[in-house]
């Protein structure tokens, strides 16, 4: 688990989502704003997170709604020129992700100097977005054909709006994932966004393979954050950095300055 330390410089790290707002090809896009205003929207959320404290942020194009597992060229093209104009102001280590697509989020992550990505990797699933089948191996193999090997690659295991179409308990799915695919971390979710992963879930799989990091990735928040990472070796935290604990609200600087020195506290 030496990458955690080698990549954050901490231990327990908390990665801290950067929502990118609708861009073009989007339902929700505004094209009377315009890609400047997500760009500024952006830099917004960026600016507050920093200031917060938190440890690593992480660009997704979580306004997308509703999510394809394919994503068009547009989506990624325009994400990569945000993080293009961003990239001089972000002070700590950074990863993507273009929900619902691994490949494409690899090559983002490469072509923005991204340190890591998460997504969905391996299994197959019934989803709200339809029948969601994976192939690891091919991401792998498309990740070192890029020259990507230094990314991280963090598994989504527990996927949200979706189930695995097998009858598998967690805990086998964490090592068989491990086995066949030895994936950098393992995350565990809720059932969307927002939505806390369950402890006793969280702890079923870092049970069943303790050598892995394992990140609890949904519904990470001020009240459960000690309880989260007594188990977890770090967090991925959204909402409750957003004002009023929403997701589809701007950050808070505040929330997360608060959650953050609770956060330290833990550490020391």
């Amino acid at each position: 688990m030496s990458w955690v330390q080698d990549v954050f410089g901490v231990r327990k790290p908390i990665i801290a989502m950067c929502h990118l707002r609708a861009m073009p090809g989007d339902p929700g896009y505004d094209p009377a704003r315009g890609v400047g205003w997500v760009i500024d929207m952006a830099r917004r959320d960026l600016d507050a997170l920093q200031a917060g404290g938190v440890d690593a942020v992480m660009f997704s194009n979580e306004f997308s709604l509703p999510y394809v597992i394919k994503e068009d060229i547009i989506t990624v093209a325009t994400m990569a020129r945000v993080i293009g104009e961003l990239s001089s102001e972000v002070k700590v280590p950074y990863g993507v992700n273009v929900l619902w697509d691994p490949m494409a989020s690899v090559d983002l992550a490469v072509a923005t100097g991204a340190r890591f990505v998460r997504e969905i990797f391996s299994g197959v699933y019934a989803s709200d977005f339809g029948l969601w089948n994976t192939s690891g191996g091919e991401v792998v193999r498309h990740q070192h054909a890029i020259h990507g090997q230094g990314v991280r690659l963090l598994y989504n295991i527990v996927p949200e709006a979706a189930t695995y179409l097998a009858s598998r308990d967690v805990a086998d799915i964490a090592r068989s994932t491990v086995f066949n695919t030895n994936p950098d971390a393992l995350c565990v979710s809720g059932i969307t966004a927002g939505v806390e992963a369950s402890a006793s879930v969280l702890r079923k799989v870092k049970q069943a393979v303790p050598e892995t990091v394992v990140f609890a990735n949904t519904g990470v928040r001020l009240a459960n954050v000690e309880e989260q990472l007594s188990v977890a070796d770090g967090a991925v935290v959204g909402t409750t950095f957003k004002r009023d604990g929403h997701t589809w609200n701007e950050v808070d600087q505040d929330r997360v300055k608060a959650f953050m020195q609770k956060v330290k506290s833990l550490r020391r």
